[in-house]
């Protein structure tokens, strides 16, 4: 009789949902159809917590930003971020409950460097100028490192889950480029239909070109990391080919030269050249650029290639165009009005989040542009670096700075000493091998834009900072072992 009564309730319930979610539905609202799936996805990710994070992994390329469609009111990736948001809670709830993370966890240095980050994000909000705003940011930026690193840590101890990670976000970002040559081809290919066909997945064609640099690095890595089926070669060269394609047509100088960047830190890798040397190299442009400065100057003035073309060659040479590219000039805009954010607030800066709100009494007279704007509408400083400083003040910049150190530093000695203590496990050294070089596309990137704030980027380098953490986990096993 109660099997009978429990089943009557769940009937009456469904109905009762029918019912009401039709009267909605006549009415031109259709929010409740998604409590069903919310129901599913809230099922995965309790009790098939795994399933859900590659899940959300696979979508991250293919959720869409609510702020299109609410004129800026309401910014949140759907479905990515209320998952994220949901894994959250349950991990920390877990964690609080019966700790599930190691010793390795937490003392590692990516961990460390992260946990400086966030206590400077929470201090810098108490003392922001619009502490709402920088509050708001604290928890997006909670629900993108926290269910990424720990539920990733444990996840990303068996080589194939991290062949699982690379797939997803792989696979989910394939769909999107064939989606935007697709409508690209519509437009013949065009440079200005170029920045906006990517829409709704990607506000524009930076971020897209961003995505598309690291996934074109995760194909390298998969189709390497050991020998495949004629199938999965086939496969697999078929996606190299298409996002290929869709780097080119991303339009992105950028993303370009992004590429040639992680190639010279593979060649850095490949041939062990020591770190004292890169910095003495270093040491030694920065010095003949600074006396050199007023002859290069000259020679930049001379450049009048436009980013408005597409052709490959011109647009890789407006780059270094700061005479007459808007994009330039307007980069360079945003950068002086950081710097002069930082001069004003140089301990506490404005607070997280707060530079498009701020910045516009800061701009150089001199140096705004056609597309300049007193309304802080506009955007971000264009530079992950940067953007920290005039927000979070000098230790902001330099908590990012450690946290990027940090992710570096500890992959490429995790590549060192995978080479030492485990020789004749070639396919996890090349698949760690590209989840380094990607993050180096995606932090030259840094330098010109920033996008840390979106589950875009978030998610594979927050999810490649776990996989090493955990693979360094692992390592240290297998050299106890070797040593024991």
């Amino acid at each position: 009789m109660e099997h009978i009564k429990n089943n009557s309730v769940l009937v009456s319930l469904v109905l009762l949902f029918m019912g009401v979610n039709a009267y909605f539905i006549f009415n031109d609202n259709y929010f409740l159809n998604a409590i069903p799936l919310a129901l599913v996805i809230a099922y995965i990710a309790i009790f098939h917590t795994n399933t859900a994070f590659l899940i959300t992994v696979f979508l991250t390329p293919l959720s869409i930003n609510l702020e299109e469609f609410t004129h800026g009111k309401i910014g949140l990736y759907l479905p990515t971020e209320p998952i994220l948001f949901g894994l959250m809670l349950l991990i920390v709830l877990k964690e609080l409950k019966s700790p599930i993370m190691s010793k390795d966890f937490w003392r590692h240095p990516i961990t460390l460097s992260i946990g400086f980050y966030l206590v400077w994000v929470f201090m810098t909000s108490i003392t922001s100028t619009q502490p709402m705003v920088s509050f708001k940011f604290l928890l997006m930026k909670l629900w993108f490192i926290v269910p990424i690193l720990m539920i990733g840590f444990n996840l990303f101890k068996e080589k194939s889950n991290v062949v699982k990670f690379l797939w997803a976000y792989t696979i989910g970002m394939t769909i999107v480029i064939i989606y935007t040559l697709i409508r690209h081809w519509g437009y013949s290919f065009g440079e200005k239909e170029g920045h906006w066909v990517m829409s709704p997945f990607f506000k524009d064609h930076t971020i897209y070109g961003t995505s598309v640099a690291m996934s074109i690095i995760f194909v390298i890595g998969l189709f390497a990391y050991k020998k495949h089926s004629i199938q999965a070669q086939f496969l697999l060269s078929i996606v190299f080919i298409i996002t290929l394609i869709g780097l080119y047509f991303s339009y992105t100088r950028g993303a370009w030269l992004s590429i040639v960047f992680a190639l010279a830190v593979w060649a850095f890798i490949k041939y062990k050249v020591k770190f004292k040397y890169l910095l003495s190299l270093a040491i030694i442009v920065l010095t003949v650029i600074v006396i050199s400065w007023p002859k290069i100057e000259m020679e930049l003035a001379k450049n009048k290639h436009e980013h408005t073309t597409t052709n490959f060659d011109e647009r890789i040479r407006s780059a270094a165009n700061i005479s007459s590219d808007a994009s330039n000039l307007e980069r360079l805009n945003r950068w002086g009005a950081a710097f002069n954010m930082f001069k004003e607030r140089p301990v506490f800066g404005f607070g997280p989040a707060t530079y498009a709100f701020e910045y516009a009494p800061y701009q150089d007279p001199e140096k705004l542009t056609i597309i300049s704007t007193n309304f802080g509408n506009q955007g971000n400083a264009h530079s992950e670096y940067l953007g920290a400083l005039s927000e979070m003040g000098l230790i902001g910049m330099l908590s990012v700075l450690a946290f990027v150190a940090a992710l570096f530093y500890s992959g490429i000695m995790l590549l060192i000493n995978y080479k030492r203590f485990a020789p004749g496990d070639s396919e996890m050294y090349i698949l760690l091998l590209c989840i380094v070089l990607a993050m180096s596309t995606y932090f030259f990137h840094g330098l010109l834009n920033n996008y840390l704030d979106t589950d875009k980027a978030s998610i594979p380098v927050y999810g490649a900072a776990a996989i090493i953490i955990a693979q360094q986990t692992m390592l240290n096993k297998k050299k106890k072992d070797a040593l024991a």
